[in-house]
């Protein structure tokens, strides 16, 4: 070996060695942007905490992160592209409990299913509220269903429109409560919120957050919380399991997922700096004065959210023979 190849040889086994214990920052070379595809519009909540959880990854990897807004179809257009996406690591898709586990469960039509994803990790779910117009005079859930076998009436519920995390929960509580239920459809939860008040509808399913000012002015009753702990923004709020209702306890999620066939390397980086991001307390704080519960994990975490969809929701969904055209 001449001393020029020596050199060489010996050059190159330093980088490999110092590669190795570099940092996540360092390891992000490459000047092409991360972008995360979000299934929404932009401006919204939402989007404002993924871009804030994009800035702290740019900081971490050292590489551009750009929010991708890709709207429509109950969040297809989003999922589509993304499922579509090149699997090269530059491309992660802001999942959710709609656009990907129920679109997958109830259509028959679409162009992704669950293998078409590499799950990443998780960010954040939101518990429902069980609440009521305080003008129905009731509140807890066993008042509720006396209430409702008292009259002889379906309870009306107010929903996200057919197939929403909304309307399947609704027929969940009609089955533990074995009392007659009707969904009503709405495009947004302000207006579902206005008829409640205006005792249009029994029933409202929202983050308590949304309902807070609502509940302070005497015009709703929130009656249970479906997490199974209490959320300590709002601590006299009896979670469905205290209630005896363990059978309701579920939420709606955001996590991120990459293309199948992404290499593992690639989502190990950049699960490795979300997760970073997410340990940030102010970050967290964020999200809980937003109505969010955070929720840091990675892919084995990802992969059993949407496997608990799977049992969960599509148990439902067929119980009850829900399709979607």
């Amino acid at each position: 070996m001449t001393d020029a190849t020596r050199r060489i040889f010996l050059s190159a086994a330093a980088l490999a060695v110092a590669t190795s214990f570099a940092p996540i920052g360092a390891l992000a070379q490459s000047s092409d942007p991360i972008r995360l595809v979000v299934p929404y519009g932009a401006g919204g909540l939402l989007d404002g905490l993924v871009r804030e959880v994009g800035d702290r990854i740019a900081a971490e990897l050292g590489q551009p992160v750009l929010v991708d807004n890709r709207p429509g179809s109950n969040g297809i257009i989003g999922a589509t592209y993304a499922a579509n996406a090149d699997a090269d690591g530059l491309t992660y898709f802001v999942g959710a409990t709609g656009p990907l586990s129920l679109n997958v469960l109830l259509r028959d039509d679409l162009s992704y299913d669950m293998d078409s994803f590499e799950p990443v990790g998780t960010m954040m779910s939101g518990p429902l509220t069980i609440t009521v117009p305080s003008a129905l005079n009731v509140s807890t859930l066993e008042e509720l269903k006396a209430h409702a076998e008292s009259t002889g009436q379906p309870l009306r519920y107010a929903t996200l429109g057919p197939g929403s995390v909304t309307h399947l929960f609704g027929m969940v509580l009609q089955s533990e409560l074995g009392v007659p239920m009707v969904d009503v459809s709405y495009r947004d939860n302000p207006s579902q919120i206005v008829d409640l008040i205006a005792g249009q509808n029994d029933l409202n399913f929202a983050t308590p957050i949304s309902l807070v000012a609502h509940v302070n002015s005497g015009d709703v009753r929130m009656l249970a919380i479906s997490s199974p702990e209490r959320d300590p923004g709002f601590p006299d709020l009896p979670t469905t399991t205290e209630l005896g209702f363990p059978g309701l306890v579920s939420s709606f999620w955001f996590g991120f997922l990459a293309p199948a066939g992404t290499p593992a390397e690639e989502v190990s980086r950049f699960s490795a700096a979300l997760q970073n991001a997410m340990s940030d307390e102010e970050l967290q704080q964020r999200m809980r004065n937003a109505g969010m519960q955070p929720n840091v994990g990675g892919p084995q975490e990802m992969q059993a959210q949407l496997d608990w969809d799977m049992d969960f929701w599509g148990g439902v969904i067929e119980a009850n023979g829900i399709t979607i055209e």
